[in-house]
């Protein structure tokens, strides 16, 4: 089935490249915005599977985008949201996660470049995942703290277990990509919730909150 993404973003070009990038890959831009009230007045009206929506809008280019992403997840559950930002802003990250991270996207500009991982990423949240940009993790992950945490116990290994986890790959996905067996990455993710207090969910994306949720707090 092919994928239905309302577009909102402020800058006109932009805007008209992403659509056409989305477009060329077979998934159908049903509306296109340039405000959140807008934004708003399009997902209604078409419900799509995705609402693709920059962090800062008018009028005062704050945080406009992040309180209408909450709109849509409360009034279109339906409808999982990608947040574009130019920058790495994780204060605005946990607005979102309260909610639940199922069907929750945030990724910098930049990774639209990466039609592929872009387009991935849209299906994903689609399905009801979570797409974090890896940068972000990155960028938690490497915070200096003055305190010690119980992040600090986890091994290299499991931190990079644990940025591949945030990101909502699956046990499988995270084998093949550091060339391990599913249950060695089982046995590491046990390890992970142990050492930061946090007793596993049945759904992934449940872990996955967890784990942006306890990071955040950590590092704010």
């Amino acid at each position: 089935m092919t994928l239905k993404v309302v577009l909102a973003e402020d800058s006109p070009l932009l805007r008209a490249g992403i659509a056409r990038l989305l477009t060329d890959e077979a998934i159908n831009v049903v509306g296109q915005a340039a405000d959140p009230d807008t934004l708003l007045h399009i997902v209604a009206a078409h419900v799509p599977d995705v609402a693709v929506i920059d962090i800062r809008m008018p009028p005062t280019h704050t945080v406009e985008g992040i309180e209408a992403a909450a709109t849509i997840r409360a009034e279109h559950p339906s409808t999982a949201v990608v947040l574009l930002s130019q920058y790495i802003e994780t204060e605005h990250l946990n607005t979102l996660l309260a909610s639940g991270a199922a069907g929750l996207g945030y990724l910098l500009k930049d990774r639209v470049a990466h039609i592929g991982e872009f387009v991935e990423a849209l299906h994903r949240v689609a399905r009801g995942g979570t797409a974090i940009d890896p940068t972000l993790i990155d960028r938690i992950l490497a915070r200096p703290h003055r305190v010690r945490q119980p992040i600090d116990a986890l091994t290299l290994r499991e931190r990079e277990v644990l940025a591949l986890m945030a990101q909502g790959r699956s046990n499988r996905a995270i084998a093949a990509g550091l060339f391990l067996t599913e249950r060695t990455v089982e046995t590491h993710v046990g390890a992970i919730f142990v050492k930061l207090g946090l007793a596993p969910e049945p759904e992934n994306h449940r872990r996955v909150l967890a784990v942006l949720t306890h990071l955040d707090a950590q590092h704010s």
